[in-house]
C-alpha cells in the first residue's frame, strides 16, 4: 500500500494479464458478525484483509470474542452462541459502515436482554453519516439508545447497564429509502431475540440497494436462519431461530473491486484482456450486475462460476443512461467510464452516494470536471459529457477508496497525460494493494515512466536520498552500486580475479540477485551487510572499470524501469543508463565532509575506522571514478548540482523534491 500523500500514475497505454481480487467487504464484515454470533466456530477463509474488516475483528475481539489464524490462512472465530462475555466496552469505528451499522443493532439488543452498556464512535465522517432510521427502529423495539452527539447520528450509546423488556410482538418499521444498512443491520440482529416468536420487519418506501439485502439473506441462511420475504416491503425472522456455524466460510472475491478491472479491460487497449478470479458470473453479490453496464458501454466480457475475462470492443465507450439501484457503490467506475464514451452518460437512483464516506455525487463531479469533462449534478443523478480537451489532475480522494482506485483510470486519456491520486492509502479500507496490482497489468512505453537520477562520488550520501526519494514518491529504487558491489562479492566467491574482464562480465550477465524487504540477496544469501563493507566497496570501484562489466549490467539496470516509476542513484545513471531522465541531480561534498560522514558511519556500527585512510581511499576512488575511460563519473549536461556539504537529509530531500513539483505536470499544486 503507498502510503505517501500523492502517488503520481503517468499515462498508460495499455493492459493485459490475470488479477486475483481480495475479499468482499459486504460479505467479510457480515460474515465475521454471523461468525461471532453463532455457536460453535467457524473458519472464515479468503477474508479480505483491509482497514473496515480490521475494525470489525478489533471490536469483536473488544467484546470478548476468541479469533485464531489458522496455518492454511483462514482465521477461526469462536462464536459467542449470542452471550456476551463483556458488559461494558467503548468501540471506535472508524469510517467503516459495514461495521457501525450491524453492530449498533446486534449490540443494542444484547444490551437489552443483557443488561449491558456500550458505546459507538467513528471518525468525524461517520459522525456525519446518518444512522437515524436504524436508530428509530431499535427504540420501537424498546432499546435504549441515546446519540451522544446530533440526534441521528454517531456516536451513540446503547443500553443502560439493566435488562430491558422488549417489545416484538408488534412489526418493526425501518425507511428503506437511504441505506439498506439498516435493514441489513437488523436481520443480522434480530434472530438474537426470536426465540420465542416470530419477528417482522416492515419497510417504509423504496428499498434501495436491494442486491445487498440479496447478499444479506443469503449469508443469513447460511449459518442456519431462513428469512421469509414478501416481496422488499416484509421479511419475517422464523421463531426459534438461532445462528449455527456452517463449519468453513470462503469469501468471494469483491464484487465491486472487480468493477475497476473490468473498466480496465473495456478502456484498455491489449490482445491479452483482462481476467479476473476470486469473483464471477455465479457471484450471489449484486455489484456482478456491473457487467451488464460494462456490456452496454462496449465491453466484451465472458466469464464462469469463479472468473471473468474482458476486452475492449466497442470504441469509444458508448454514452449510457442507466438506474443504477442495484450497483450502488460499483456505478461510479461508469463514471470515469463515461470520459471515454461517444456522448453524455446519465446514472440516475444515485442518492445513497450523497451518504458514503463522503458526498460521492459532489466528489465525482469535482474530479471529472478538473479532468476537462462537463458534468451536471442533482440530488440522485450525475450527468457526464467526456472532455474535448483532457488536462493533467490532482485528484482529491476525500478519503474515500472508491474516489481513488475508479480516477486511477484517467491515466488512460488519450491525451498521454498524468494522473496524480491524492492520500492513495485511503484504498486500505477495501483494496490495500489495488494500485500495485494495477500497475502489474498495466503497460506503457519505457520513456513515458518517470526517472529521477541520483549520482555522485563515493559517500555523498547519494544512496540515501534516493531511498528517501523513492519512499516519498512510492517509486522503485536502483541501488547501481549495489549491483556492481554484488558483483565484486560474487567474484569473490568464485575465485575469480578482479582484473578478469572476461570472467568477470560472464558473472554479472547472470547475476542471482534479489531485492526484498530492504535486503539483498546473492544466490539467496543475505549479502545486505558484506555489501556495505569499505572493502567491497573497494573491489566495487575496481570492477566498474570494466567496460565488458558495464554492459552486462546495462539492460538489468534499465529493467528497473517499472510502473509508477524510478529513483536511481550511481556514477552513470543520468550520463549513460537513463540519459532520458526527466530529472537528474549531480550529489556532491567535499572530500573531507564526506570522509567524515563515513568516519561516523562506521563507527556507528562498531566498525574500527582511521578517518585519514578513509580521506586518502575517498580521493583515490574519486580520481579513479572520474579518470576511468568508459562513463566517467561527472554531472551530465542537464543535471541539477547540489553541494550537500553544509545540508542534513531532510534539507536535501525537500530540495530535490521542489525540484521534481516543477518537473511535474502538477507544478501548480
Amino acid at each position: 500500500m503507498y502510503s505517501i500523500p500523492f502517488l503520481d500514475i503517468p499515462p498508460l497505454a495499455s493492459a493485459g494479464g490475470t488479477v486475483r481480487l481480495p475479499g468482499s467487504k459486504s460479505i467479510s464484515n457480515r460474515v465475521l458478525l454471523l461468525a461471532a454470533l453463532s455457536e460453535g466456530h467457524t473458519d472464515v477463509a479468503d477474508l479480505l484483509d483491509s482497514d473496515d474488516t480490521q475494525v470489525m475483528l478489533n471490536a469483536l475481539r473488544q467484546l470478548g470474542c476468541q479469533i485464531e489464524p489458522q496455518p492454511d490462512g483462514a482465521l477461526r472465530v469462536h462464536g459467542l452462541g449470542g452471550q456476551l462475555p463483556v458488559r461494558q466496552a467503548q468501540l471506535f469505528l472508524g469510517n467503516a459502515g459495514t461495521a457501525m451499522r450491524p453492530l449498533t443493532a446486534a449490540l443494542a439488543l444484547l444490551a437489552s436482554t443483557h443488561g449491558a452498556e456500550f458505546e459507538l464512535s467513528g471518525v468525524p465522517r461517520m459522525h456525519e453519516r446518518p444512522i437515524g432510521d436504524l436508530v428509530d427502529a431499535l427504540r420501537q423495539l424498546g432499546c435504549a439508545v441515546d446519540c451522544l452527539g446530533q440526534e441521528g447520528y454517531p456516536p451513540l450509546k446503547l443500553g443502560t447497564g439493566s435488562p430491558e423488556a422488549l417489545r416484538l410482538a408488534e412489526p418493526i418499521r425501518v425507511r428503506g429509502d437511504v441505506s439498506s444498512q439498516f435493514l441489513t443491520a437488523l436481520l443480522l440482529a434480530l434472530p438474537l431475540v426470536a426465540q420465542q416468536q416470530a419477528i417482522v420487519i416492515d419497510v417504509v418506501g423504496e428499498l434501495i440497494s436491494r442486491p445487498y439485502i440479496e447478499i444479506t439473506l443469503n449469508l443469513l441462511a447460511r449459518f442456519g436462519v431462513q428469512v421469509q420475504r414478501d416481496g422488499w416491503q416484509r421479511f419475517t425472522i422464523p421463531a426459534g431461530s438461532r445462528y449455527r456455524s456452517p463449519g468453513r466460510m470462503p469469501v468471494e472475491g469483491d464484487a465491486s473491486s472487480a468493477s475497476y478491472f473490468i473498466a480496465l479491460g473495456a478502456i484498455a487497449p491489449g490482445a491479452q484482456g483482462i481476467t479476473i478470479e476470486g469473483v464471477g458470473l455465479a457471484s450471489i453479490q449484486g455489484d456482478i450486475r456491473f457487467i451488464e453496464a460494462a456490456r452496454l458501454m462496449g465491453a466484451e466480457i465472458t466469464g464462469e462460476a469463479n472468473r471473468l475475462h474482458i476486452r475492449r470492443d466497442a470504441w469509444p465507450l458508448k454514452a449510457i443512461e442507466l438506474d443504477c439501484n442495484h450497483i450502488p457503490d460499483a456505478a461510479m467506475t461508469l463514471a470515469v467510464m463515461a470520459l471515454y464514451a461517444d456522448g453524455t452518460t446519465t446514472l440516475r437512483n444515485i442518492a445513497s452516494w450523497r451518504v458514503k464516506e463522503t458526498d460521492r455525487i459532489a466528489a465525482m463531479a469535482n474530479e471529472c470536471r478538473k479532468l476537462g469533462a462537463t458534468v451536471e449534478e442533482g440530488a440522485d443523478f450525475i450527468r457526464i459529457t467526456p472532455p474535448t480537451t483532457w488536462r493533467a489532475a490532482s485528484i482529491h480522494t476525500y478519503d474515500d477508496h472508491r474516489v481513488a482506485m475508479c480516477f486511477s483510470l484517467a491515466a488512460f486519456n488519450p491525451a498521454s497525460l498524468p494522473v496524480r491520486i491524492e492520500d492513495p492509502k485511503c484504498v486500505g479500507k477495501t483494496f490495500p494493494d489495488y494500485f500495485e496490482t494495477l500497475f502489474d497489468v498495466c503497460s506503457t512505453p519505457a520513456q513515458a515512466i518517470p526517472v529521477i537520477c541520483i549520482d555522485g562520488p563515493t559517500a555523498s550520501g547519494k544512496g540515501t536520498l534516493a531511498s528517501q526519494l523513492a519512499q516519498r514518491l512510492g517509486y522503485h529504487l536502483l541501488d547501481s552500486g549495489a549491483l556492481y558491489r554484488a558483483t565484486a562479492l560474487a567474484a569473490q566467491d568464485a575465485g575469480v580475479s578482479l582484473d578478469d574482464e572476461p570472467a568477470l562480465a560472464r558473472l554479472a550477465a547472470q547475476l542471482p540477485l534479489a531485492f526484498r524487504d530492504h535486503q539483498v540477496f546473492l544466490g539467496g544469501r543475505d549479502i545486505t551487510d558484506p555489501l556495505r563493507l569499505e572493502s567491497t566497496g573497494g573491489m566495487a570501484s575496481r570492477v566498474s572499470q570494466h567496460l565488458a562489466v558495464r554492459s552486462a549490467l546495462h539492460a538489468l539496470q534499465q529493467s528497473f524501469r517499472r510502473l509508477p516509476g524510478l529513483v536511481a542513484d550511481g556514477r552513470d545513471m543520468g550520463t549513460v543508463i537513463f540519459p532520458d531522465a526527466a530529472l537528474k541531480v549531480f550529489l556532491t561534498a567535499t572530500a573531507e565532509q564526506r570522509a567524515q560522514r563515513r568516519h561516523k558511519q562506521l563507527i556507528s556500527k562498531g566498525i574500527a575506522a582511521n578517518i585519514d585512510s578513509l580521506l586518502a581511499d575517498l580521493r583515490e576512488r574519486d580520481l579513479r571514478d572520474s579518470s576511468r575511460t568508459h562513463a566517467p563519473l561527472k554531472p551530465a549536461e542537464d543535471a541539477l548540482k547540489l553541494d550537500n556539504s553544509e545540508l542534513d537529509i531532510e534539507q536535501s530531500v525537500r530540495t530535490v523534491m521542489n525540484w521534481w513539483q516543477g518537473k511535474t505536470a502538477f507544478s501548480g499544486n
